[in-house]
């Protein structure tokens, strides 16, 4: 069963000063960070494949890993926003979320 990294008392996406921003536990940014870093050293290495002239499928195959890879951190950030920053501005009367989070699942749908 897969783990839920996102408490969801722990989570909003409004500071105190009104401006919009995620407020993530530690555990979820080391999550992150080391998926990103991850994702760093696979870009790194595609660059290095192209130096060394490597046969285009085994290219292609290792920029598909990566996309996937990113596609995680994306489902993670869309989980948390989902179930802390939307509900709560749901809960606040701001149905303006809704579109906003419309918008966002199209820029990631777009290929």
């Amino acid at each position: 069963m897969k783990e839920n990294v996102y408490p969801i008392e722990d989570e909003c996406c409004v500071s105190p000063s009104s401006k919009r921003k995620s407020h993530q536990s530690e555990a979820v940014k080391k999550n992150l960070t080391t998926r990103l870093n991850r994702i760093e050293g696979q870009i790194r290495g595609i660059k290095g494949l192209i130096e060394k002239d490597t046969y285009c499928d085994d290219v292609i195959t290792q920029i598909a890993a990566t996309q996937s890879a990113l596609n995680g951190v994306s489902k993670i950030l869309l989980e948390g926003h989902l179930k802390n920053c939307v509900v709560d501005r749901l809960n606040e009367g701001d149905s303006e979320v809704i579109d906003e989070v419309l918008v966002t699942i199209q820029k990631l749908m777009k290929k």
